[in-house]
């Protein structure tokens, strides 16, 4: 299969003065009006229907606008598009694929790995992301308020082998600055943590929300910060993403991708090779490469292990190894991701 990389439309002199607060409440969040933006055959309408009955579609314009009209294939539209596999419940696929209840010690904080805990910083995402692992996850339980942080943080003080804390969600960017500029305050006071890492896709789907705001506390705190996209295709990667990651690297961040492995989306080769060659001329290096986490709704993503070994074998003959990303699978009770 060939790489084919769509060159985005540029925005609209209305769409680029949008606040990315107005660009999400704006984001498409109905199956026709999605199959209709697209030009797609009415075909799928009942598909797209049936799957966001059970999670919601939401599609930023910013991102909407990097989707090739007329084409049902294009591998960014297969990431948002609910189908009617969706409704399928295969052996093997459940809801919580990592366990996470499990590790819940206290209200929006997960502690699954030593040395860093993870905080559920915002119930909200930017974009629905069909193969999402959390798509059932019960954010309603978890979505703090600044006295129920409380609990999460002196259980992060107590424990001096705490290091690193990772805000998560949802996508925590999608809480507003005021409120992560005070949450990430709160971390910095505790003297034993050192850094600060951000797991999110909203400089992705809107590139806007790297905004002045957003840089300022992140550039003043005194943790070392890591910020890692999400990112799975070449696709998603146009100018106003490699400004966003332009101006979060001049605040100081190290900028990470990791990336899921998905059937029809980016399961070969050259699709492969060239995001990663792409992420590293937008300053992001190569990090992780999940196979699929087996969440009930999505089993159509799932790529076999012994084809996604193969596919990295491969890829070595095409990168040099800092673009390389390790190939992991997160399996519930282990120590750490383990590499395939």
């Amino acid at each position: 299969m060939q790489e084919n990389i769509i060159i985005a439309a540029k925005q609209t002199p209305a769409q680029v003065s949008l606040s990315w607060q107005q660009q999400l409440s704006q984001a498409i969040r109905d199956p026709n009006a999605l199959c209709k933006r697209l030009g797609l055959n009415s075909q799928w309408l009942p598909g797209a229907s049936a799957g966001h009955a059970l999670f919601d579609i939401c599609v930023p314009e910013a991102y909407l606008a990097r989707i090739e009209p007329n084409n049902p294939a294009d591998p960014l539209l297969l990431q948002v598009l609910p189908v009617s596999d969706e409704t399928l419940t295969p052996k093997g696929y459940v809801l919580d694929p990592l366990e996470e209840a499990e590790h819940r010690p206290a209200k929006g904080l997960i502690h699954k790995y030593a040395g860093r805990v993870l905080l559920i910083a915002s119930p909200n995402c930017a974009i629905n992301c069909r193969y999402c692992f959390r798509r059932h996850f019960p954010y309603s339980d978890n979505a703090p308020s600044r006295a129920q942080w409380q609990e999460a943080l002196d259980y992060i003080r107590n424990d001096a082998s705490i290091h690193e804390a990772i805000l998560s969600g949802g996508d925590p960017l999608a809480a507003s600055d005021r409120q992560l500029a005070w949450l990430v305050a709160q971390l910095e006071s505790i003297p034993h943590l050192k850094r600060l890492r951000i797991h999110t896709r909203l400089p992705v789907v809107i590139p806007d929300r790297v905004d002045d705001a957003l840089l300022s506390w992140l550039a003043a705190t005194r943790l070392q910060k890591v910020v890692v996209l999400h990112i799975n295709h070449a696709n998603e990667i146009d100018q106003p993403v490699v400004d966003a990651c332009a101006r979060l690297k001049h605040a100081g961040v190290t900028l990470l991708n990791q990336s899921v492995l998905l059937k029809g989306v980016n399961d070969n080769v050259p699709t492969l090779a060239t995001l990663s060659e792409r992420l590293f001329e937008a300053g992001v290096l190569p990090y992780y490469l999940h196979v699929f986490d087996p969440v009930q709704g999505a089993a159509h993503f799932d790529v076999p292990d012994e084809d996604a070994q193969a596919l990295v074998k491969q890829l070595l003959d095409h990168l040099p190894g800092f673009l390389m990303p390790r190939l992991v699978r997160e399996i519930p009770g282990k120590a750490s991701k383990t590499p395939l």
